[in-house]
């Protein structure tokens, strides 16, 4: 579904890159996580493959076209969609109007439909007491549910998602990670994670470590 050829990045000097000939393929219905220390590089792959920043060498194609040929905000308001660790919700608007107004801007398939919103808010433990409740009167682990929602109601085939436990306690976070799988598994999506924490990582059906500027996919 996704891949990379020889993708590389680097900050001023191409002599210090943080990775280089980078061939990765990623494919629909998989969940995969990308480990790696402080500083690797592994946000900023995260932020290449989801149309937030070009790379400096290679391509990344979806399907069989190039990223170019599609154009970075195409692709970003149809084709991938982005979980944040700060979640990144509107704050002054209410998990359902949250979800609409994201089906809305992307034009999914159900924009304007509030049960079907509802319904996965309500799959996601958002019951009908919080729906519409302003976003930041709910705790972390609600508001992260409410991130994951959005991008389960609209119809990107990529979901990307950086650090998306970071903030959260053990219960959420195998809460969240569940939802993900679904998101994969059911949805039929390619899921890409980036984490530093390798209890996450297992959980994912394919594991890469960024270091030494390559990517190694772990047993």
């Amino acid at each position: 579904m996704l891949k990379t050829q020889d993708l590389g990045y680097w900050y001023q000097d191409k002599t210090q890159p943080l990775f280089q000939g980078i061939n990765l393929t990623f494919e629909s219905g998989k969940s995969y996580a990308i480990l790696g220390h402080s500083g690797t590089g592994k946000t900023t792959f995260l932020s290449l493959i989801a149309g937030l920043d070009k790379p400096k060498e290679g391509d990344i194609l979806l399907g069989d076209q190039s990223l170019k040929q599609i154009g970075l905000t195409n692709y970003r308001r149809h084709d991938v969609a982005i979980v944040f660790q700060a979640y990144n919700l509107f704050a002054y608007m209410s998990p359902m109007n949250n979800l609409l107004t994201a089906m809305a801007i992307t034009e999914a398939k159900h924009a304007g439909d509030r049960a079907y919103a509802k319904q996965i808010l309500n799959d996601l433990g958002i019951g009908d007491d919080l729906i519409d409740r302003n976003v930041q009167h709910l705790s972390g682990g609600q508001q992260q549910r409410v991130a994951i929602a959005r991008t389960m109601c609209c119809d990107a085939r990529l979901v990307v998602a950086d650090e998306p436990t970071g903030n959260l306690d053990e219960d959420n976070t195998k809460a969240v990670i569940d939802q993900f799988q679904r998101i994969a598994h059911e949805q039929n999506k390619c899921v890409i994670i980036v984490t530093h924490e390798p209890d996450v990582a297992a959980q994912c059906d394919h594991q890469y470590r960024l270091e030494n500027k390559q990517f190694t996919e772990l047993a």
